[in-house]
């Protein structure tokens, strides 16, 4: 007579799972991580705002009104409006000239935030170090 030996069960975990499963979570942190941090990046002030001492004509100020429409205080004609390309490339001609002037937005306070934005990264990509924004002192 033939007798069958039991087997003894297996008590082990099988892991191999659990890691397949660790490395597609890793792939998609990594992936997320990188749409999470887009930005522009904005020095803000660590205390109240001061008003900056210097002249307008030491100032680029980009401005744009309730419409969308981009001013730009140097040229000709300041109240002539610009598309997007002539202020980028009026910024960077000036930058060019004097890489030290402070690039300053003047936003109408009825535009879209997006607008806001969109000019901000129009002006770094013109070669801005920086970019302020300009307010209206509190008239209280």
């Amino acid at each position: 007579m033939y007798v069958r030996k039991r087997r003894k069960p297996v008590s082990e975990i099988n892991v191999v799972p659990y890691i397949d499963v660790m490395l597609v979570l890793l792939v998609i942190f990594m992936a997320t991580a990188t749409a999470v941090m887009q930005g522009v990046k904005v020095d803000l002030p660590k205390s109240d705002a001061k008003t900056i001492e210097t002249d307008e004509d030491d100032m680029l100020i980009v401005s744009i009104n309730a419409q969308g429409q981009y001013f730009l205080n140097i040229g000709d004609n300041p109240d002539e409006e610009l598309t997007a390309v002539d202020v980028a490339t009026l910024v960077q001609a000036k930058l060019a000239q004097t890489p030290t002037i402070p690039v300053v937005v003047n936003g109408d306070g009825k535009v879209n935030y997006e607008k806001v934005v969109e000019l901000m990264v129009l002006l770094q990509n013109a070669g801005a170090p920086s970019v302020g924004l300009m307010t209206d002192p509190n008239k209280a």
